[in-house]
Formats: C-alpha cells, sequence, structure tokens
C-alpha cells in the first residue's frame, strides 16, 4: 500500500486573519460551528487540524467536537485541494463503461490516490457518484469542465494541457 504524502499546512497571514474574523463575527450565534466551518473551508480549501483546533479554542468547546462535525458532514474535507480538482464520476452509467479504469489511469499519472493531492499541490483527485452527464460516461470533470466518453488512452492527453498551462504561466 503506498504512503500517503503528508503536507505540511502553511497559512498566509492573510489567511490567519481571515479566520480570525470568521470566529469573531459567529461565534456569538447559537450552532455557530457550521458557518465558522464551512468559511474556514471557503478560506483555506480544506479544515487542517491547526484550523480545527483555532476554531474549537475560539468557541471554547473541544477540538473532538469540530473534528466530529467536519469529518461528519461530506461537504468538508481534511485533506488540501489542487489547483485542479479532478472528480471522476463511479456512478452506474459511468462505471459500467470503464469509469474505475479511468480513475485507475489518472492516479497513475498523477502518482496519488483518490482523496489526495500532488506534492506540487497542481491536482487532486475525488470520485464522486453522478455528475449528471450519464449520455457522456464515462466522465471525469477537471475543475468546471466535463470531459466525456472516456477512455483511459484520452487522460494523458487532458492532464498534459493543464501541466502545460501551469508551466505557460510560470
Amino acid at each position: 500500500m503506498a504512503e500517503k504524502t503528508v503536507q505540511p499546512f502553511r497559512e498566509t497571514d492573510e489567511q490567519k486573519q481571515a479566520l480570525q474574523d470568521i470566529i469573531e463575527r459567529n461565534k456569538v450565534q447559537p450552532g455557530a460551528l457550521l458557518p465558522i466551518l464551512h468559511e474556514a473551508q471557503e478560506v483555506y480549501g480544506y479544515l487542517p487540524i491547526e484550523v480545527q483546533q483555532r476554531v474549537a479554542d475560539g468557541l471554547g468547546i473541544s477540538l473532538s467536537e469540530v473534528y466530529g462535525v467536519a469529518t461528519f458532514y461530506s461537504r468538508f474535507s481534511l485533506t488540501p485541494k489542487g489547483k485542479h480538482r479532478i472528480s471522476v464520476c463511479l456512478g452506474t452509467a459511468c462505471y459500467v463503461k470503464g469509469a474505475d479504469k479511468i480513475l485507475a489511469e489518472v492516479e497513475k499519472k498523477l502518482g496519488i490516490k483518490s482523496g489526495d493531492c500532488t506534492e506540487d499541490g497542481l491536482f487532486s483527485i475525488d470520485s464522486c457518484r453522478c455528475v449528471g452527464a450519464c449520455g457522456l460516461a464515462p466522465v471525469m470533470m477537471v475543475d468546471e469542465e466535463v470531459y466525456g466518453k472516456l477512455t483511459p488512452a484520452m487522460v494523458d492527453k487532458i492532464l498534459d494541457k493543464y501541466i502545460k498551462e501551469e508551466g505557460e504561466s510560470k
């Protein structure tokens, strides 16, 4: 089994101040934890343990309570997401047309597993149950772009486009 790459938590002064403002603005409201976590995830892109601890301290509750809420709701992520978010549909129509092979090819190309983020922070991979494009099965999304009627051979070309764009923007 491949070992997960753990990326160190990095935070800007702006993010730190934004989180403090979010906590201060919301902490007096009943049920403040959920809206604070939503806004915190918007600021950081995910909810690292350091952010969860700061939320817990700001609300005067335990870290385990914050963690429990953050792990209960599927919309929260405890792992960083890449600049480009890849989502491979594993819904029924996509799966029967080979979506598992598409996911395997994406993982192979990027050297990470579903749920992970590349070391350079450029890509993260997730799977989903349906993107509503069953007629195009199998389907993969990169950010908001939908790629359909995929074969494993098409994955390299699609991802190379994003890698090339990133190289040109540097």
